[in-house]
């Protein structure tokens, strides 16, 4: 994920094995809010407030300018990876790099949208100027749910979300910006189950937009659950030419397994006799941090295109605090490799993920004053460059830990009474750990909460799992059983195989950690469950 920042954050909340969390919020398909929302309207501010965006963004610019030579604008900059659609044309793939007509590498970076359905109003044409304009980034995400309340292919108003996507698709034009109609497949988990629908929505696209130069297709946001590579690979190779009989080279991106994060399995098996294709990598920085991005470097090196078409700043549920240090990581990678990447979301939702303070009413016009503390950081890093983020980071990190105040007494009350063949030496003082061994007592397992946050009515706990080898020999696969208090819905995991049963969470090797030597311990494992 480079310098093209565009992304959605997690439909977020993202309640779902890390993704965009379903909205279940008062909000009509016709833009106005339900009873939990706030009715007032807030008040217009003074000339300079209204302005203080664009003020600020220009002046971080000069600075910018005077250190390294580059702007956030790229009118005032020249920067050729971070261009409009107007110059930057028709884009294709070479390599794993993104170019404009010229054959110069392009990186798009800018914002999602949350659910069409729910969050209707932020779809409007001042408002995509001002991103373009202000905020400059060069991409919007439009996400259409499929399959929850309000979806294309559940009971949503099919006529009235196309017309949302191709107002969005018209405003993006006029706006300068690249726009990517997502078809935004969540708990739907594998594509394949709404598949003749995908095919006649994206025929309809894809006709009407193939002349088109700033649209690109993402053809499935987040596989998950049980989905397999082979399946959203085989989906693929019947939407990609349903699209291709109709718009030869557009862009179309291909979500990957495991809530679009198992990039390195299409790296090993890509799709053959298309061009322009991409691949999703999402991420969400106090969730997946070093692993993810070494995933992401050796999918890069292996060839694999990739496009970052949501991030958030936060945990995987779109909520808890912010990770900023995990944040920046990912923007320096993401920009060292000029991988593209769009942020999640624009909402006034009550999460960390949403741009807008829940009190905002406004759909365009936006000062920072309207912005929560990630639409600050999110505006800074697509406005204004590196200097102004290291302050906000700064900033964020007084008012917002990755835990949360709380989060210790959530912890401790989380794991009081959870034992799974429980062994007190491996405790180490750790409140909320969770500890034991496999059914031969090779493996000695650690389930530590390292966060933990309330989202629509209920509480998600964060584990880092640490796995110690205790036998003499090394391991050929493996598999635990995590046992808790209560019954549990999974949520996201991360490097091994997840199956929630009641209070139990079974959890199996991945082939690239299946082997532990002795006396050796495996980390980078985790998951997120609710309660």
């Amino acid at each position: 994920m480079i310098m093209m920042m565009v992304c959605c954050l997690t439909g977020c909340g993202k309640s779902q094995a890390g993704k965009e969390r379903s909205a279940n919020i008062s909000q009509l398909q016709d833009g106005s809010q339900g009873d939990d929302k706030d009715d007032e309207k807030v008040n217009d501010k003074d000339d300079d407030a209204a302005n203080g965006m664009t003020d600020e963004a220009e002046g971080a610019s000069d600075a910018e300018k005077a250190d390294n030579g580059k702007a956030a604008s790229d009118q005032e900059s020249g920067d050729e990876t971070n261009v409009g659609a107007k110059e930057g044309g028709k884009l294709h793939v070479e390599g794993t790099a993104l170019v404009n007509e010229s054959g110069k590498p392009v990186q798009l970076r800018g914002v999602s949208t949350h659910g069409l359905a729910w969050f209707p109003q932020y779809v409007n044409q001042e408002f995509f100027t001002q991103l373009h304009e202000q905020w400059h980034a060069n991409v919007v995400r439009l996400a259409m749910y499929t399959d929850e309340s309000g979806g294309y292919c559940s009971d949503g108003d099919k006529s009235k979300l196309k017309q949302l996507v191709k107002d969005g698709v018209s405003y993006a034009e006029k706006a300068d910006l690249y726009v990517i109609i997502d078809w935004h497949i969540l708990h739907d988990n594998n594509p394949q189950q709404n598949k003749e629908e995908a095919k006649k929505f994206f025929d309809e696209m894809s006709k009407e937009y193939a002349g088109d130069n700033h649209v690109l297709y993402e053809i499935c946001n987040e596989p998950n659950g049980n989905t397999s590579w082979e399946d959203v690979k085989s989906y693929a190779e019947e939407i990609i030419p349903v699209i291709r009989a109709n718009d030869k080279d557009g862009i179309i991106i291909v979500g990957t397994p495991t809530w679009s994060q198992d990039v390195d399995q299409a790296a090993a098996d890509p799709i053959e006799g298309y061009d322009n294709i991409m691949y999703a990598l999402h991420f969400y920085a106090a969730t997946h941090t070093d692993w993810l991005r070494d995933r992401m470097a050796k999918a890069l090196a292996d060839g694999l295109p990739i496009f970052v078409t949501e991030f958030g700043t936060c945990d995987a549920s779109g909520n808890g605090g912010m990770d900023m240090e995990q944040t920046e990581a990912w923007k320096q990678a993401m920009d060292a490799a000029g991988v593209s990447y769009v942020a999640w979301n624009l909402s006034n939702k009550n999460e960390t993920s949403a741009i807008f303070k829940p009190e905002c009413t406004k759909t365009a016009g936006f000062t920072e004053d309207d912005l929560t503390e990630n639409g600050k950081w999110i505006y800074h890093m697509l406005s204004a460059g590196s200097e102004s983020t290291e302050k906000d980071n700064a900033d964020a990190g007084k008012t917002e830990n990755k835990t949360g105040e709380s989060t210790g007494k959530d912890n401790a009350d989380a794991g009081e009474n959870q034992s799974n063949k429980s062994d007190s030496s491996t405790q180490a003082g750790k409140k909320g750990a969770i500890t034991g061994t496999d059914d031969a007592g090779a493996l000695r397992y650690s389930a530590d909460i390292v966060n933990s946050w309330e989202s629509e009515g209920k509480t998600f706990y964060q584990y880092a799992l640490t796995l110690e080898n205790v036998s003499d020999k090394e391991t050929d696969g493996w598999q635990i059983t995590v046992t808790f208090d209560s019954s549990i819905s999974f949520s996201d995991g991360w490097n091994g195989d997840y199956k929630a049963d009641g209070k139990e969470l079974n959890i199996t090797a991945k082939d690239y950690n299946a082997k532990i030597a002795p006396g050796a311990k495996s980390t980078d494992i985790g998951f997120i469950i609710s309660k």
